[in-house]
């Protein structure tokens, strides 16, 4: 994913925890539904077909912002993409300024692909198997074997809850794990990808692929 406004050349990154923005005692960030909406957003531009539906997702996602004088930029890492949330008063012409950081903890960072940290690995395979037994009991046991193979991979290989899979990882499930990992039936393989839809629909999430 390209960034969206010039990565800051030859400038410090800003290096803090995405959660780490309370209002009482912490830096002084936007509240965290704004995070996670601006979050959404972004995926949403990502995943958008249409580049006129790209771009109002990011105009969206810079009106929220800017109520709280923040901005955003997407950072490409070696191993996954950060969406960056830093005040507006740290940039000019797309570039963050160090000399204007006046505490670092106010920037938010918020990966958006690559593995996970891990550190809550067991709570979010146990939310992956809800919406496992969820798929079983509004569909049926093949699209919720198709939907344990799901959370198998979202799980042990990027320890992330299904609906946080994005595009990419979804085409690799569907293209290299499913096939060569679940031992699927026929009936499993004709039906896969519409699984995946109604495992995304029992997280109450839009699915950024569409089934054949």
């Amino acid at each position: 994913m390209p960034d969206e406004t010039p990565d800051p050349a030859e400038t410090e990154r800003i290096d803090t925890d995405a959660s780490d923005h309370s209002a009482d005692d912490g830096p002084d960030t936007p509240p965290d539904d704004v995070v996670d909406e601006a979050e959404r957003l972004t995926r949403l531009a990502h995943e958008a077909v249409a580049d006129a539906e790209a771009a109002a997702y990011r105009e969206h996602r810079r009106d929220l912002l800017a109520g709280h004088d923040y901005t955003a930029r997407v950072r490409e890492d070696e191993t996954r993409d950060v969406l960056v949330l830093h005040p507006e008063e740290w940039v000019e012409d797309g570039t963050v300024y160090p000399s204007r950081i006046d505490d670092v903890d106010r920037g938010v960072e918020v990966p958006l692909s690559g593995p996970g940290e891990g550190d809550d690995w067991a709570a979010i395979d146990e939310h992956n198997r809800e919406l496992v037994e969820q798929v079983r009991d509004e569909h049926d046991d093949v699209h919720a074997e198709n939907a344990a193979a799901l959370a198998d991979f979202a799980s042990n290989h990027y320890a992330k809850p299904v609906e946080s899979l994005t595009q990419d990882e979804l085409a690799e499930f569907l293209d290299e794990y499913f096939p060569r990992n679940a031992w699927p039936s026929a009936e499993q393989r004709a039906v896969v990808e519409k699984s995946v839809v109604v495992t995304f629909e029992a997280a109450d999430e839009r699915c950024p692929v569409e089934p054949q």
